[in-house]
């Protein structure tokens, strides 16, 4: 099986670093155009630069805004119009406890892990639709279901997703468009590391760290490791072709079994 999608344009949102980038990566090996989005334009053009040198033929967009706001996120469709395939990655996370939570907190979780991701589908859906074809993809994760204790404002803003993947795509329902939310389990990136040495410590060599870490915090896990982003990516390239044109509406998981039920 081969994921082909030549011809086609991508935005990956918070793309310069993480699950994004490897999105970004995984996409343009498989021909896409792609939007590599991030705030600042250099911090864009290092990404682009890296990705380049892993993917020789690849051709990326640099899309420097911060869409969160209204204002980039009109700046990332001038930039990137007509995207066919739009994969909702930007987020943030922490860990806070529960009673400590501001509403300005809470607030901003829901700005950028939720309306950043309903304002770009807003943009993009309708042209998708129209066309006949399109892919928009959320990323969501196993805090979706089995929300942290550590971090119920991350959990919440996951969750929402999961609703806003299904609504959607009934809004397209019967258009060529699919959308779908993905599920992504405890993930290997830079500032994971940062979260994890927060939880245990850091006197830790990361090895030892990242076992602490599973062990303690997230003991429900089949593979128990973290993933890696390219794990991740794998699926992402997947569900946005030809392949997956029967998948929608769904929450497909990549989490390394550590949600405990058959489904979501």
């Amino acid at each position: 099986m081969k994921a082909d999608l030549s011809g086609r344009s991508a935005l990956v949102t918070g793309s310069t670093q993480g699950i994004g980038a490897a999105i970004a990566q995984g996409l343009a090996a498989a021909g896409a155009r792609v939007g590599v989005n991030g705030r600042g334009e250099d911090r864009v053009a290092e990404a682009i630069e890296t990705m380049a040198e892993a993917v020789p033929d690849g051709e990326f967009v640099p899309v420097a805004a911060d869409v969160a706001t209204e204002e980039g996120a009109a700046r990332a469709a001038r930039l990137l119009p007509e995207a066919d395939i739009l994969v909702n990655n930007l987020g943030i996370f922490g860990s806070q406890p529960a009673l400590e939570i501001s509403d300005a907190e809470w607030r901003r979780y829901f700005e950028v892990n939720v309306l950043s991701a309903v304002r770009l589908t807003r943009t993009f859906l309708p042209g998708m639709m129209s066309r006949g074809w399109g892919r928009v993809q959320y990323l969501a994760s196993d805090s979706a279901v089995a929300v942290p204790a550590e971090m119920i404002h991350y959990g919440m803003s996951k969750t929402a997703l999961l609703a806003v993947g299904r609504g959607f795509a009934k809004e397209a329902a019967g258009t060529g468009v699919t959308v779908n939310c993905v599920l992504a389990g405890p993930t290997h990136t830079g500032g994971v590391e940062d979260f994890v040495y927060s939880l245990v410590g850091t006197d830790l060599r990361w090895e030892e760290a990242q076992r602490a870490f599973m062990r303690e915090y997230r003991p429900q896990s089949l593979l128990q490791r973290l993933i890696e982003p390219e794990e991740i990516a794998h699926l992402c390239v997947y569900l946005a072709s030809d392949l997956a044109s029967a998948t929608t509406g769904g929450a497909v998981r990549v989490d390394g079994g550590y949600v405990d039920s058959i489904l979501p």
